[in-house]
């Protein structure tokens, strides 16, 4: 069984004011041990990851970003990559691609944080991922990480009304009244299965933001998703959003973990 964990950990893990929240990133990750693990927002950690990467057990495989913050796919050995990178366009932030190797054939798994600001780029971004999943030939592969985009067919109505008006425009369309649920659904409408029904019903459901550490721009929020093909959906089980303890302050996102009925090769 390979489980299969994503985390926005905010800012690489450090404050404005100084607070260091790497030690309580580390707990949830050795708590959890994931096989795979999707961090995003890994601002000053370019250089200092493969440490971080080291205490935590795991190998990591960044993507820097042009505009925003890094993002990386860390592999626990003895799981053997294949190949890695990064998808090559002009994301906000941008989008790791590691290929791993499992007895039943290769998992091809996406960390990514699409557009904090704009609908319009973020459904943009959707596509690239789309056509870069298309591009694995359709078998085992995730497309994991901070969607910023709320879950098509719910009403956000009341839980965007609470919002100040700067962060709850970014949750709109054009026209100032329709929820954009558009990258979301892109992916879902090009083959992808949200994960989050495998979770059996987790209370408050599933919602990734915010935690205690804080959050102004939240408003209990499903964010960060798991996406996987057909083939890999079929061998999810456990999934669940990571509350409690260390992961009440070690971010402003809660992590999101998933079990898959794979082995490595």
């Amino acid at each position: 069984m390979l489980r299969v964990m994503t985390w926005n950990i905010r800012t690489g893990g450090r404050d404005r004011d100084g607070t260091d929240r790497r030690d309580r990133i580390v707990s949830v990750v050795a708590a959890q041990r994931p096989d795979v693990l999707a961090l995003q927002e890994l601002r000053g950690l370019e250089r200092t990851l493969p440490g971080l990467a080291e205490r935590m057990g795991l190998v990591p495989y960044l993507a820097r970003s042009c505009f925003g913050q890094p993002v990386a796919v860390l592999v626990r050995p003895p799981l053997r990559v294949l190949r890695s990178g990064r998808v090559r366009r002009p994301f906000h932030h941008a989008a790791a691609r590691v290929e791993v190797a499992t007895r039943a054939g290769p998992l091809t798994v996406f960390s990514t944080h699409l557009d904090p600001y704009s609908g319009g780029r973020r459904r943009m971004e959707a596509d690239w991922l789309a056509a870069a999943v298309r591009r694995t030939g359709g078998g085992l592969a995730l497309v994991a990480g901070d969607l910023n985009t709320l879950e098509p067919a719910v009403d956000h109505g009341a839980r965007l009304a609470g919002l100040a008006a700067p962060y709850r425009r970014r949750h709109l369309r054009r026209d100032g009244r329709t929820v954009d649920t558009r990258a979301v659904a892109r992916l879902l409408d090009g083959g992808l299965v949200d994960l989050w029904p495998r979770s059996g019903g987790d209370e408050p459901g599933g919602l990734t933001v915010p935690t205690r550490h804080g959050g102004a721009e939240f408003a209990g929020m499903r964010l960060d998703y798991l996406l996987a093909t057909p083939a890999l959906a079929e061998r999810a089980h456990a999934v669940r959003v990571v509350r409690g303890g260390d992961a009440d302050a070690a971010s402003d996102h809660y992590p999101v973990l998933a079990e898959l009925d794979l082995e490595a090769a």
